[in-house]
């Protein structure tokens, strides 16, 4: 096993990394840039070392810098999270070429599923079903309409160089296809330095869901079930859970197989998701290959009671994976709710600021994997992701009440943030009966990111009597000297301030 790793990134997921390596004894090294000198995954790491200004292409983009720090604090592997650099293949190789150990696939197997065209002719060959559509990026307007003829519109016009919806567009006719194919170029080229886009058949009302495999060195390649991520805003997943309610034993392991076929194909280990679209009949396509860890593997940690970050550790050690495929099946039900600075009711515009007041969940079940901490600042440089919210229970009733609950407790004060959508989701009834599909949370944003009215009488005398024994509490353990006024602090001014919210006057 190692004995110092460097973790290429920051926020929850630095956070999650660190653990993993301080449970397995291992020493961390955290990067940071000017905007996360204070930051929590930088307090918590064993050495941490600068790597430049705040924006993300001076920083945490920077692989060389990030290597030479390697380098510089004895670090023998790298760890890149997710985002950033996780899924550049010229970095992942770079690290190799150091002397160091990439903790991920191959960069052969990164170039692989890079390109989504490419991915999808390495599926197709595999023989994994593939949504129908071009194998190649198309020349131009005319390249595209001969390309979608054979299926008819609507069609999705996709960046083969992406992910995350950009350089994506739904086209429902041929007059629509011109103006569109520019906009999803442009957008490509300003994301990805790459402006390549290909043509594939809409399919209409599909659920997303998507297999996680793991794969050592030594030729084992498991699937570890499916998660469902239906619930997107802009083909951003918003709600995951695993297992899924589409999803029975025998589809599971149809997917599973599936996914491992298209993972052997591409010469993949360590740990990836195989990311397909399934219709109502049961049928599944291929989409793409995460050939990272995905923010949603929580979930999967829940209900196999495997840590894949721990795995993915042990498998870039030379580990060999001590289980078998016939052990492992879903046990309960996890959802993951992302919590991001983000106000809902106004478009889900960004909201930045300082956290003032932080109050973080537990109870049974109820797990919190937050990069944020009172005083952290929330700016535009980056994700606007804060943390996310994980529970398990028996059964997916249970799970969602047990989420509502977890919902309620958290409390983030100094930024707006995506609370009350998840809450509304929780009970939204199409949701708990699971009749959700990939178009659902656009169909319904108008009622779930409405404004709230005022929270009832009940709570805000609760609110109200909890204010005033905090400020018997400071009276008691913070006395006045020579007649000045006690002295304050964040708990009891966020409670003032929860108090003010639901229309009371502090007396």
């Amino acid at each position: 096993m190692f004995t110092r790793v460097l973790i290429a990134n920051r926020g929850e997921i630095a956070l999650r990394i660190l653990r993993a390596c301080h449970e397995l004894g291992i020493s961390a090294v955290a990067v940071y840039s000017d905007a996360d000198a204070h930051a929590p995954h930088v307090r918590d790491a064993d050495e941490a070392v600068w790597i430049g200004a705040s924006p993300s292409n001076q920083s945490y983009l920077c692989g060389d810098r990030i290597i030479e720090a390697a380098l510089r604090t004895g670090a023998q592997a790298i760890h890149p999270g997710y985002g950033f650099l996780s899924e550049r293949e010229p970095f992942a190789r770079a690290v190799m070429e150091a002397g160091l150990v990439f903790v991920g696939p191959p960069a052969s197997a990164i170039a692989a599923m890079g390109s989504k065209t490419a991915a999808r002719q390495l599926a197709a060959g595999a023989g994994v079903p593939v949504v129908p559509g071009t194998t190649r990026p198309v020349a131009d307007a005319a390249d595209a309409l001969r390309a979608a003829e054979p299926f008819g519109f609507p069609v999705l016009l996709k960046a083969a160089a992406g992910g995350g919806g950009k350089g994506m567009r739904l086209v429902q006719s041929a007059a629509e296809l011109p103006a569109a194919l520019d906009a999803a170029r442009r957008e490509a080229k300003n994301a990805f330095g790459d402006d390549a886009v290909y043509v594939e058949k809409y399919i209409v009302g599909p659920r997303h869901v998507e297999i996680q495999v793991l794969g050592d060195l030594h030729g084992t390649m498991l699937s570890l079930g499916e998660r469902e991520c239906s619930l997107q805003r802009r083909h951003q997943k918003m709600i995951e859970e695993a297992p899924s309610v589409a999803v029975d034993a025998a589809l599971r392991q149809r997917m599973g197989e599936t996914a491992v076929r298209a993972a052997r194909a591409a010469g993949y280990t360590n740990a990836g998701t195989c990311e397909f679209l399934l219709d109502a009949t049961g049928e599944f396509y291929f989409l793409e290959m995460n050939t990272r860890l995905q923010v949603e593997h929580p979930v999967t940690e829940l209900v196999t009671g495997l840590d894949l970050v721990q795995w993915q550790l042990r498998i870039a050690a030379g580990e060999r994976l001590p289980f078998r495929q016939d052990e492992l099946r879903p046990a309960g039900w996890a959802l993951e709710c992302r919590i991001t600075s983000e106000d809902p009711s106004n478009g889900f515009l960004p909201s930045t600021g300082r956290i003032s007041y932080l109050r973080v969940p537990g109870g049974p079940g109820v797990r919190w994997d937050g990069g944020i901490g009172i005083g952290s600042e929330i700016g535009l440089h980056y994700d606007p992701l804060l943390g996310k919210l994980i529970a398990w229970a028996p059964t997916r009733d249970a799970v969602i009440a047990r989420m509502h609950r977890a919902l309620l407790e958290l409390t983030v004060e100094g930024v707006e943030t995506s609370r009350d959508f998840h809450l509304r989701v929780m009970e939204d009834e199409e949701f708990r009966r699971g009749a959700i599909g990939i178009q659902w949370l656009e169909q319904h944003l108008p009622a779930l990111t409405a404004m709230r009215p005022p929270e009832s009488g009940q709570r805000a005398a609760v609110i109200a009597a909890t204010l005033l024994a905090e400020r018997e509490r400071m009276s008691r353990l913070r006395p006045t000297t020579n007649g000045a006024e006690p002295a304050r602090d964040d708990a009891l001014d966020a409670w003032r301030l929860a108090a003010l919210r639901e229309g009371l006057r502090d007396r």
